[in-house]
């Protein structure tokens, strides 16, 4: 049995695995490309720990990196030893073993928020860097909510009264939706249509994604988000907004729709994360908490690090 093999089986064992980190979700995510999952044992052999990795190659260089559209991952210990550091160590230690011998030039992944496996992690010579992302955790009473919002969000909902929102828009629709919106703004989209369309079919099949749409009365779209859950978080994956209707209140209402979709769920709602200031502080507005993540990053060979300063300014010059 191959690791993946073991991986699959013992995800279907566990009570919760976040939905980033599930198998279904590598095999989107990763389609054409080779993951795989290292596994941490205990004495009897069985599974305690295991971190699926995207593994990518460069010339002569192998390196591990998060996958798209991917917030969270790293490693990952069953319920058990979740709040043991001790036992969280070494699992840690096994995976670090196994890191060490694949030859990698670099590796990078950001840990769920709280995971003792980062400073243990820290302790083997990996360095950690502190990320935020932004949480909505009560949902229980969307009076009070809305509520928390800042006075300039709540004035976007009142404008945003004759808009409607609608779930279920076809993701090919969606994708030239987010096509349109981003050239508004001379952008390019970073993922495929043929991506989003393996994304959306394999977490539809599951019943863990939706596609939030704010309209006009006539149908045009102003704003529409495609958002992720598991059994304790919904994650605001894709938002995207028309420039044109900026003023409308349509991406206020798109994020108090998505956050009643996850009340319905009886989840969190994560924004995501954001270290752009810009967005993290629109996403204050909504009354959301920052929450504390950690990258994890090792170069294991210095010539990596030279090869991707490289690259970044042959990227800039291009611009």
């Amino acid at each position: 049995m191959t690791n993946k093999e073991r991986y699959i089986e013992w995800v279907g064992q566990q009570e919760y695995v976040p939905v980033m980190m599930s198998p279904w979700w590598m095999d989107a995510v990763c389609a054409g490309k080779e993951w795989d999952v290292l596994l941490a044992e205990d004495e009897e052999g069985q599974i305690v720990g295991a971190m699926p990795y995207l593994l990518r190659k460069r010339a002569w260089f192998k390196y591990i990196i998060m996958p798209q559209q991917t917030q969270t991952g790293g490693i990952w210990v069953t319920a058990e030893i979740t709040a043991d550091k001790w036992k969280t160590a070494e699992v840690c230690r096994q995976i670090k073993e196994q890191l060490d011998g694949m030859g990698l030039a670099y590796y990078y992944q950001q840990y769920l928020p709280g995971s003792l496996c980062v400073d243990a992690m820290h302790g083997l010579g990996f360095k950690t860097h502190e990320r935020i992302t932004y949480r909505v955790n009560d949902l229980s009473s969307l009076d009070a909510v809305i509520d928390s919002f800042s006075k300039n969000k709540k004035r976007q909902l009142q404008k945003a009264l004759s808009l409607r929102a609608e779930r279920g828009m076809n993701p090919e629709d969606f994708y030239r939706f987010h096509v349109r919106c981003l050239r508004a703004r001379n952008r390019e989209i970073s993922y495929s249509r043929e991506f989003l369309l393996v994304l959306e079919r394999k977490a539809r099949r599951l019943g863990q994604c939706e596609i939030v749409t704010i309209s006009n009365a006539d149908g045009q779209p102003y704003a529409a988000a495609f958002v992720v859950w598991d059994a304790h978080n919904m994650y605001y994956l894709i938002p995207c907004f028309d420039p044109a209707f900026k003023e409308s209140g349509a991406s206020a209402l798109l994020v108090l729709e998505c956050m009643k979709l996850a009340r319905e769920k009886h989840v969190n709602f994560d924004f995501e994360g954001s270290m752009d200031r810009g967005t993290a502080k629109h996403y204050k507005q909504f009354g959301s908490t920052p929450v504390k993540y950690y990258s994890v990053e090792k170069y294991y060979k210095p010539i990596f690090r030279l090869a991707v300063w490289f690259q970044k300014i042959r990227e800039l010059s291009m611009h």
